[in-house]
């Protein structure tokens, strides 16, 4: 066994890690199709206010203190991301509203739970920025089920996620039932990024869903090519940025989101180098 494995938290850090950046690119690549990269924004800082939220209701309950934080802002992220679709609905000519609303729900809810705790604790900390030694079992195995659930839900509904991500309005003409469908893709969104948490932090996990995407869009021949570009990309860049952040003792988030900046930036330059004429999109 690697050194760096020799530890039961790093073993868990390293195989969430893993999941993780599976998952992440994945689902990067339909909501980018969508131009909705800023999604993943919103819903994390919905995430940090259901955190907030259990870590406040833990001074007060002995069940929310036993509780992992986790699952409470998988609970409001999940609401979050419902929410958005609703509103989507309501602002048929304006549907970039529902994420501004949706973030500035959450950082309003999070800035006020978190001042009636009197503030940050450490724990707190590490869900913002992300921290290797703050992923328990139970995380290994919560991330392991919505990794489950989300290959399944894209495996069976690929045609109509892919349809429905470049031409809605098609899709729904088509007879695709839209609205559970991107209603469920919201909501295992909402999952992932929430699962994402305490390996790349709150502030930062929209930079593992985008980033790889960007990247692989660079020099992608096809949708597909894209996917498989963008796990590869995401998997890179959270192993070697793990792998970095325990020897050199970085924050995991912050190293992982600066190997993307790596490899986003070498794909461009691959770009430019090769001289194809073909522009970067899908």
């Amino acid at each position: 066994m690697l050194p760096f494995l020799k530890y039961e938290f790093l073993q868990n850090a390293f195989f969430t890690g893993i999941m993780v950046g599976l998952l992440a690119p994945v689902l990067g690549v339909f909501i980018v199709v969508r131009r909705q990269a800023l999604i993943a924004d919103a819903l994390s800082h919905i995430t940090l206010a259901g955190i907030a939220a259990n870590l406040l209701l833990g001074k007060w309950s002995s069940f929310f203190a036993a509780a992992n934080p986790i699952y409470l802002g998988m609970a409001f992220s999940v609401g979050g991301a419902i929410f958005i679709e609703q509103l989507r609905k309501v602002y048929k000519h304006y549907e970039e509203l529902a994420i501004p609303i949706i973030m500035s729900a959450g950082i309003g809810l999070s800035v006020i739970f978190i001042s009636m705790a009197d503030g940050f604790n450490t724990d707190l900390f590490n869900y913002l920025f992300g921290s290797i030694i703050a992923v328990k079992k139970s995380d290994v195995w919560t991330v392991f089920a919505i990794l489950i659930v989300v290959l399944l839900f894209v495996f069976f509904m690929y045609k109509e996620l892919f349809v429905l991500s470049f031409d809605e309005e098609q899709g729904k003409l088509s007879g695709i039932r839209s609205s559970w469908i991107l209603i469920a893709f919201m909501a295992i969104t909402a999952l992932v990024i929430a699962a994402s948490m305490k390996i790349v932090g709150i502030l930062l996990v929209s930079a593992l869903m985008t980033l790889p995407v960007a990247a692989s869009i660079r020099i992608a021949k096809g949708f597909k090519q894209a996917i498989w570009l963008s796990v590869l990309f995401g998997e890179a860049a959270v192993i070697s940025g793990m792998f970095l952040s325990y020897y050199l003792d970085l924050a995991s988030g912050g190293t992982i989101v600066l190997c993307l900046v790596v490899i986003l930036c070498l794909s461009i330059l691959y770009k430019k180098f090769t001289g194809s004429r073909k522009v970067g999109h899908l």
